[in-house]
């Protein structure tokens, strides 16, 4: 019964609900961060190197065919298209991350250098 208090405790703190928050922010956050790179970003980097559409480069290893039994076999591909913008991507939320890190410590020093006794 300890391991219920101690998660009802854990709970009531608020630590589960300011974890939610920043859940639900993130995924907003990665809604924004997707749109970025493939309206925005991609399309004039594409257009400098010839008019290629990211999300369309690969190397086929295997086309699509019938199988024998009728069936459709899948293409086999490298997509590295995709792979470049989910590391663009990558970029983005690591540096929005590292700003929004290094703006927090620079008010948390901010208020620890501020005497208690000038404090509101």
């Amino acid at each position: 019964m300890r391991f219920f208090k101690d998660f009802r405790d854990f709970a009531v703190k608020g630590n589960v609900l300011d974890m939610a928050v920043g859940i639900i922010i993130g995924v907003a956050f990665n809604k924004i961060v997707n749109s970025l790179v493939n309206d925005i970003i991609m399309p004039p980097i594409g257009l400098a190197l010839g008019k290629v559409d990211f999300k369309n480069l690969q190397v086929v290893i295997m086309k699509g065919a019938i199988g024998p039994t009728g069936g459709v076999v899948g293409e086999v591909a490298i997509r590295y298209g995709l792979f470049a913008n989910t590391v663009i991507e990558f970029l983005i939320v690591a540096i929005s991350v590292f700003i929004v890190v290094k703006f927090m410590n620079r008010l948390i020093r901010r208020r620890e250098a501020v005497p208690a006794s000038a404090g509101p």
